[in-house]
């Protein structure tokens, strides 16, 4: 477990974990004890409250974003996005959309693929934010389209 609040994308140490005795419940997937080590240097995929149990999908050696690459984070209200919850790993395109009262514009409309890596409720405004990973030459663009609010989100094909 986690002796205090571990927080994504931090370097997991040994001072971070405390080995502990659970029920055998068929439900729960916890890291095992004799699996300390392997977790070790390991980079947290998600925050960890403190006492909060480890799972495989606790930890990660992939950092993100890793070289070359960008997170950018995308406020969407419900007319923005699919009504499908998004998941992490989800290909999407962000698609530039005309303002309101604006003409639609000819042509296939611009848009920026990217892959999402975190979804989360804004308490403030309601909306959701999707943080989506690009390449680094495309964030720059992309966060200057979303800062328009004329965007939305398309959820692409979940099949490998």
């Amino acid at each position: 477990m986690a002796r205090d609040t571990i927080s994504r994308g931090s370097v997991i140490k040994a001072s971070d974990l405390e080995r502990i005795r659970l029920s055998a419940d068929p439900a729960l997937h916890p890291v095992l004890g004799s699996e300390f080590d392997e977790v070790v240097g390991k980079h947290a995929s998600l925050d960890i409250a403190a006492g909060g149990m480890l799972t495989p999908e606790s930890f990660t050696s992939t950092i993100v974003p890793g070289d070359g690459q960008s997170v950018v984070g995308v406020s969407l209200t419900p007319a923005q996005s699919p009504g499908l919850a998004l998941n992490s790993g989800d290909h999407v395109r962000v698609v530039v959309t005309p303002g309101q009262g604006a003409d639609i514009p000819a042509g296939a409309p611009l848009f920026n693929d990217a892959t999402v890596v975190g979804v989360h409720t804004d308490e403030t405004s309601g909306n959701t934010v999707v943080d989506l990973l690009v390449d680094h030459a495309d964030a720059a663009v992309l966060a200057e389209r979303v800062a328009t609010g004329n965007v939305a989100i398309v959820l692409d094909s979940r099949e490998n």
